[in-house]
């Protein structure tokens, strides 16, 4: 958790918080990548990419 926060004091004194929706994106393909690696539809996320 102490990443998370550092992240956020990063992203508040700089004035980066257009960088969170990219965060937020990349962190939801990865997820989605590794729960689908396993299963019957990974072919149709691979396809995605």
């Amino acid at each position: 958790m102490e990443f998370l926060k550092d992240l956020w004091d990063f992203l508040k004194v700089r004035k980066k918080f257009w960088l969170l929706p990219l965060i937020i994106v990349l962190l939801f393909l990865g997820v989605l990548i590794v729960l689908t690696s396993g299963s019957a539809i990974a072919p149709f996320i691979y396809t995605l990419f």
